[in-house]
C-alpha cells in the first residue's frame, strides 16, 4: 500500500545527500551549474548572440573568463526587451521553450512593476528544490517534528491571466508556487486554493482566518508584516489571548522578503512558545538562493546546485562602467559584494538589487545586507529614491511647494498598530495646504510603486505617510554636526532603520 511518508522519507534521504554533496564541493557544484546554463541556453536568442556553444566547449577557467569579458553585465532594464519577446509568446529568448508565468516583482524607474519570467526549469530545480531544502534541513534539526501531522498556513498573494495571452499567467511570486506546487506538497498546504488566491486582500484575510481556525496548523509561511496581519484577524475572530490557544502545535515560521527583526517581538508576543521556531529563507522572483540551514545562527546557507550561477560585485566596483566580478572561489569571508546572478529562468548576469555579506566559506553562508540603492523595504514595499523624488516633484508642483531637503524611515509595527513611513521634509516654499501635499504625496507614491500601493491598501499595513516639516537649516546643521559639509557628502533619503530620522529629530 503506498505511504506518503515512506515516500516523502526516501525523497528527503536523497535530497540531503545532495545538500552534503555541495557543501563539501561548492566550486565543482557551481562549475556544473554554469555548464548547464550555457550548454541549455546556447540555441536561444540571447545565447546565439554570446556564442553560448563556443564557450560552453572550453574549460572552466578559460570559460568562465571568455563568458564575463564577453557576456554583459545586465540590470532589469537591459534585459525587459527581450522579456517582452518572451512574454509575447515568442519562443527560445532567454531559456528554452515558451514562458507561462510572470512574477510581477518590485517597481522600477522605468515601470510600475518588473515582469520576471518563471520558466518550467526554475519553478521544478530552482524554487520547489528550495522549498524541499527547507524541510529536509529543518528536519535534520528537528527529528521529532511534527511538521507532517497538520498543515501549513502560507499567505500568497494573487495572479491573473494576462490580457494578450490566455497561455500567460503572471501575479505574485508566492501564488505562482502555491498554484503549481508537487501534488505531495498540495497535500499539507491551507487554506483552500480559491481562498488563498483571492485577489481582494480584505476579503482573503477574513477567510484565510475563517478557513484555517478549525484546522491542525503546524507551521506558518509568508513575508513578517502580511502573515501578522492574518494572525491578528485570527485572534480578532476567536478572542483568544495568543495564537497558541488556537494551533497548540504550531511550531515553524518559514519567512522571507523583508527583514525579520522589526517584527519578531511582535511574533514571540502572540506566540509566546520557546518552542516555536523562526526559518528564514531567501526566495526572490528571480530564484530560490539561501536558507538558514542551522537555526542558532542568524545567516542562509548559498543553494549551490539549483540552477543559479553566482557572481559576486565587491561594492567598491559597483559604479564603475566594467566592475570586476569574482566567482564563489575567489570571495573573501566579511566581505559584502552585489548579488549578480545568472539563472535557469534565463537572467544572465542579472544584477538583483541585493547586497550580501559572506560570513562563512565552508560552507558558504551569507546575510543580506542590503540594497545597491538607499531604499525601505520593512514591509515589504521596495521605496526606491527614484519613488520618492518623482513623487515629491509631482506632489510640489501640484501644491505649490518648493523642496529643499528630505529623508525617509519606516515607523515600526508596535501593538498590533500599523506600520509606516516617517518623512522630514525642509522646504524653501511650504504648501498652503500640507494636507493636499502629503495626499498627493501617497497618491503619487502608489502610481508609482505597485507594492507600496499594496501595504498601502485600506490602511492594512502602511498608514498614511507622516510628514514633519523641518525647520531652516535642519539639514545643513546635521551634516556640520557630522563635520560632512561639502564634497561628496550627501542626504541619506530612505533608510530601513530610523537612525538618521531620530538624529534630525533630536536637532
Amino acid at each position: 500500500m503506498f505511504s506518503i511518508n515512506k515516500f516523502l522519507k526516501l525523497r528527503f534521504i536523497s535530497r540531503y545527500r545532495e545538500i552534503n554533496l555541495f557543501k563539501a564541493k561548492p566550486l565543482l557544484a557551481q562549475e556544473q551549474v554554469f555548464f548547464y546554463l550555457l550548454k541549455k541556453a546556447k540555441n536561444t536568442l540571447w545565447g546565439k548572440k554570446y556564442n553560448y556553444n563556443k564557450i560552453s566547449q572550453q574549460e572552466f577557467p578559460q570559460a568562465i573568463e571568455e563568458w564575463q569579458n564577453n557576456v554583459p553585465i545586465s540590470s532589469y532594464e537591459k534585459l525587459v526587451e527581450y522579456i517582452d519577446l518572451a512574454i509575447e509568446n515568442k519562443k527560445n529568448i532567454l531559456w528554452p521553450g515558451k514562458i507561462k508565468w510572470i512574477a510581477k516583482s518590485s517597481g522600477t524607474t522605468n515601470s510600475k512593476s518588473k515582469n520576471i519570467p518563471v520558466t518550467k526549469d526554475a519553478l521544478k530545480k530552482c524554487h520547489y528544490k528550495g522549498g524541499e531544502d527547507v524541510i529536509v534541513l529543518y528536519l535534520d534539526q528537528n527529528p521529532y517534528s511534527k511538521l507532517f501531522s497538520g498543515k501549513t498556513l502560507s499567505v500568497a498573494g494573487s495572479f491573473m491571466t494576462r490580457q494578450n495571452s490566455s497561455d500567460i499567467f503572471c501575479g505574485d511570486l508566492s501564488a505562482i508556487l502555491i498554484n503549481s506546487l508537487p501534488w505531495w506538497a498540495k497535500i499539507f498546504r491551507s487554506p483552500k486554493m480559491s481562498v488563498a488566491l483571492l485577489n481582494e486582500w480584505e476579503k482573503k484575510v477574513e477567510a484565510i482566518a475563517l478557513d484555517t481556525i478549525p484546522k491542525n496548523i503546524v507551521s506558518l509561511a509568508g513575508v513578517p508584516s502580511w502573515t501578522l496581519v492574518v494572525l491578528n484577524k485570527v485572534l480578532e475572530i476567536t478572542k483568544k489571548n495568543n495564537i497558541l490557544e488556537v494551533w497548540p502545535n504550531l511550531e515553524l515560521f518559514i519567512h522571507g522578503g523583508v527583514s525579520f527583526t522589526p517584527y519578531r517581538a511582535q511574533f514571540e508576543k502572540i506566540i509566546p512558545s520557546k518552542q516555536m521556531k523562526y526559518l528564514e529563507t531567501y526566495n526572490a522572483s528571480e530564484g530560490f538562493f539561501a536558507l538558514n540551514d542551522d537555526l542558532s545562527r542568524d545567516d542562509m546557507l548559498l543553494v549551490l546546485d539549483s540552477g543559479v550561477f553566482y557572481e559576486f560585485i565587491p561594492l567598491e566596483e559597483l559604479d564603475k562602467e566594467h566592475p570586476q566580478t569574482k566567482i564563489l572561489s575567489e570571495v573573501e569571508l566579511d566581505k559584502t559584494y552585489a548579488l549578480l546572478i545568472s539563472t535557469n529562468g534565463g537572467l544572465w548576469r542579472y544584477l538583483i538589487g541585493d547586497t550580501v555579506k559572506i560570513t562563512s566559506l565552508q560552507p558558504f553562508r551569507i546575510k543580506i545586507s542590503g540594497r545597491t540603492k538607499h531604499f525601505i523595504n520593512v514591509f515589504g514595499e521596495e521605496l526606491m529614491v527614484a519613488n520618492t523624488d518623482t513623487a515629491l516633484h509631482l506632489a510640489s508642483k501640484k501644491s505649490g511647494a518648493i523642496i529643499s531637503e528630505y529623508t525617509v524611515a519606516p515607523i515600526f509595527m508596535e501593538n498590533c498598530n500599523r506600520g509606516g513611513h516617517e518623512w522630514i521634509i525642509e522646504f524653501s516654499k511650504k504648501p498652503e495646504d500640507l494636507d493636499f501635499f502629503v495626499d498627493e504625496l501617497d497618491k503619487e507614491l502608489k502610481n508609482l510603486n505597485s507594492d507600496y500601493e499594496a501595504k498601502r491598501y485600506n490602511n492594512l499595513i502602511l498608514d498614511r505617510p507622516k510628514v514633519i516639516v523641518a525647520r531652516e537649516n535642519l539639514f545643513y546643521d546635521w551634516l556640520k554636526s557630522k563635520n560632512k559639509l561639502g564634497g561628496q557628502n550627501k542626504i541619506p533619503r530612505l533608510s530601513n532603520s530610523r537612525e538618521y530620522l531620530e538624529e534630525l529629530l533630536n536637532l
